[in-house]
């Protein structure tokens, strides 16, 4: 059923995906190419970035409203814990990797979408627990029949 906890999760796990859209990684005070440009880094600064967080954020709403199909549901929950790992990854690799090439003076502070990924792995993770959990109930009424 819609209404289900594991339907919260998703929809939590897909807000904190689309969050990073409003949300940036990291703030620095100096500039420098190819992601601190506008001394701000989000997920729209790389193309990979964008690209997993959309599909990301898009499987755990689709996985909202496939309730009837447990076994998909369990798959793409799956999925939607690889998005936000890889998510969390790179883009902690691509800060890194620029932040390497700015002067010793610049101060470089994360930003709340730094806490977004790891929240998104916590709830599909969440998600698929609870998945799992009805299926293990609904296998054992169908043993009783």
């Amino acid at each position: 059923m819609i209404q289900r906890i594991q339907s919260l999760f998703m929809f939590l796990a897909s807000g904190c995906f689309f969050g990073l859209f409003g949300l940036p990684f990291a703030n620095s005070d100096e500039a420098t190419k190819p992601f601190f440009e506008d001394s701000i880094y989000n997920v729209m600064d790389h193309p990979a970035l964008l690209g997993i967080t959309i599909a990301g954020g898009a499987i755990a709403l689709i996985n909202i409203f496939l309730f009837k199909n447990r076994g998909l549901q369990m798959r793409l929950s799956i999925l939607v814990i690889i998005c936000s790992i890889l998510l969390a990854v790179f883009a902690t690799y691509l800060v890194y990797q620029d932040a390497s090439l700015m002067s010793n003076t610049a101060d470089l502070e994360d930003g709340f979408g730094v806490y977004l990924p790891p929240l998104a792995l916590l709830f599909g993770i969440l998600g698929y627990v609870f998945v799992k959990k009805d299926e293990k109930l609904v296998k054992s009424m169908d043993r009783l029949r």
